[in-house]
């Protein structure tokens, strides 16, 4: 009977799960779309460029530099937030798994007698996954990575660095931000 119930409330709890990936995926599909047709616009924007640099004022230079910089961006924002969502998505299944996990743990205790709940979840630990962020943990919830090239950590999770949503244009971590303000 207990087998019963909890089957029925776990299905209940990741009956939305395809939908919320189908609809993550499509929105990755779309941001993916995008950023194609971007490149394309860029592509001819910096064609345009090349062929006419040498008949265009320094104003119509100016200007269209700022267009393809633009556009750049944009492609780049698109990509932030597809890797975003990929960690979001891949954060929901992962919460999934390890509460599937750990009811079956208390489950089997409780199969075997014992009283659930009243030992600690041992759950493995890949010693292969990186660790990021300035609390060198592994990646979950939402991260966000610093814009300096150079920054040996690069990923960030938002309680660490005090955000709560992504900034916009370009971000540096605590590190980088200092060493930008000592130069």
């Amino acid at each position: 009977m207990a087998t019963a119930m909890y089957l029925e409330h776990y299905l209940d709890s990741i009956e939305n799960l395809p939908n919320e990936l189908q609809r993550n995926f499509h929105l990755m599909r779309d941001l993916d779309q995008r950023t194609e047709d971007l490149k394309a616009e860029i592509e001819g924007l910096a064609s345009e460029y090349l062929n006419s640099v040498a008949v265009l004022s320094p104003t119509g230079r100016l200007d269209r530099l700022q267009r393809i910089q633009t556009a750049f961006a944009r492609c780049r924002e698109f990509g932030d937030d597809k890797v975003q969502l990929a960690m979001q998505t891949y954060e929901m299944v992962d919460k999934h798994i390890r509460r599937l996990d750990a009811d079956l743990a208390r489950f089997e205790a409780g199969a075997q007698g014992e009283a659930a709940g009243t030992h600690v979840l041992d759950m493995p630990v890949d010693p292969n996954e990186p660790t990021y962020c300035l609390c060198h943990q592994v990646s979950y919830g939402e991260m966000i990575g610093c814009d300096n090239p150079d920054c040996s950590i690069e990923w960030f999770h938002f309680a660490c660095v005090g955000l709560t949503t992504k900034p916009k244009g370009k971000w540096y971590c605590p590190r980088c931000t200092q060493e930008r303000k000592k130069k």
